[in-house]
């Protein structure tokens, strides 16, 4: 029997924030983390709020579980995905505590992980939650989270790569990148690239981008004006705050068409992730 929606309500939204967050972290996805939540409201809906102890244990516990049964059938998906697949990027404040954890290129690296692996370290990472929490939330033995956890740890500071976290410089930068795409400036783009950078483009078959990583400073200039150019006539683009650092969202109008995340090193871009699925970009 379903009991009011009237006693479930204000628990469920104390802690929907907390749910979305959690689901995005680990799927990438902000539409996947959504149906998840609402799948999650749907099974707070059917028990008593009464003969719950802890409400935000219970609904982190059940957002935890789909979303790992979501990221397993997500990735059967994804082995078809046309081109590079690259996290939906999300507007985030400049202000954000746990920036790096909802990073494009930290996101890319936990999708290296088991859908097991990826929740533990997200729990304990991101959230702080406990190994002993975090065995209640995903029905393990503490000893067997504590190994997941460590074998996760292992495999992402072998793989990830450190950026420049100086938001003052990454904000000047971005700026200047800006201004360069803006003016089709070549030689201005040039300077703010590594001479090694790497352009990642997610279109999902849907737009005309590359669908193979562009290396280097001038290969990556030249694409990046000409993505620029093939912009629609009146579109508008701003710096904002994208998944957790300043990015460039380009509109036409009110409708995003394209949202590139910037990663640097020493004050330069070295890698460019640019995502124009517009099945993506709906957050924005």
């Amino acid at each position: 029997m379903t009991v009011s929606g009237d006693q479930h309500e204000p628990p469920f939204a104390q802690h929907r924030g907390l749910l979305h967050a959690v689901a995005y972290r680990v799927l990438g996805s902000v539409t996947e983390a959504e149906d998840v939540v609402q799948e999650a409201w749907l099974r707070w809906s059917r028990v008593d709020p009464a003969t719950v102890v802890d409400a935000e244990a219970f609904l982190v516990r059940v957002t935890i579980r789909l979303a790992i049964d979501q990221l397993r059938s997500a990735r059967v998906r994804r082995e078809s995905y046309i081109g590079p697949w690259l996290p939906e990027p999300v507007l985030t404040g400049p202000d954000l505590a746990d920036a790096d954890s909802v990073s494009t290129a930290l996101l890319l690296v936990l999708e290296t992980l088991s859908p097991l692996q990826r929740a533990v370290f997200v729990l304990n990472e991101a959230f702080g939650y406990t190994y002993a929490e975090i065995a209640r939330l995903v029905e393990r033995e503490e000893p067997a989270v504590r190994q997941l956890a460590h074998r996760a740890r292992k495999a992402v500071e072998s793989r990830r790569r450190r950026y420049d976290s100086d938001l003052v410089t990454r904000q000047q930068v971005t700026e200047r990148f800006l201004a360069a795409c803006s003016g089709g400036d070549i030689a201005a783009l040039i300077d703010v690239l590594a001479p090694d950078v790497t352009m990642v483009s997610d279109g999902g078959g849907l737009t005309g981008a590359p669908r193979k990583p562009i290396h280097g400073s001038d290969l990556v200039a030249r694409a990046i004006v000409v993505l620029s150019r093939q912009q629609p006539v009146g579109s508008t683009a701003q710096v904002l705050h994208l998944n957790g650092g300043p990015g460039v969202a380009v509109r036409f109008g009110r409708t995003p068409v394209l949202a590139m995340t910037l990663h640097m090193v020493d004050g330069l871009v070295q890698t460019i992730h640019v995502v124009s699925n517009p099945q993506k970009l709906t957050a924005l």
